[in-house]
């Protein structure tokens, strides 16, 4: 039977960039899922990736997507798809925490292209 886990009993818990947390909640090669937290002002850096598709849905905050198409603003209760292949970054460009749940379909490791 798979476990009970929330950002308080993850499966795991990492951080990254600048300030950033995350907790995973599925770790599978062919799904992942997180919770992350972005403190204010903080970005990641611009990447693709090959395999996986992701979806991510803003919790709290207000989340803006940089991609080769565009940007996007995504805010509470919104979700926004990244396709295989498409450029992009998440900023948190607010005074206050942004969280999110990101799946991620396979899973990122190791398919992570920085740009």
């Amino acid at each position: 039977m798979s476990p009970v886990v929330s950002a308080l009993q993850p499966l795991k818990h990492y951080v990254w960039g600048a300030g950033c947390d995350g907790w995973n909640l599925v770790d599978r090669p062919e799904l992942s899922v997180k919770q992350e937290r972005m403190p204010p002002h903080t970005a990641e850096t611009e990447h693709y990736h090959r395999h996986a598709r992701q979806f991510f849905f803003i919790l709290q905050g207000m989340a803006v997507f940089e991609t080769s198409e565009g940007r996007v603003e995504v805010g509470p209760q919104q979700g926004f798809e990244i396709a295989p292949g498409l450029t992009h970054r998440i900023k948190n460009e607010s005074e206050a925490d942004l969280v999110f749940v990101l799946c991620s379909q396979p899973s990122t490791i190791n398919d992570r292209i920085e740009i």
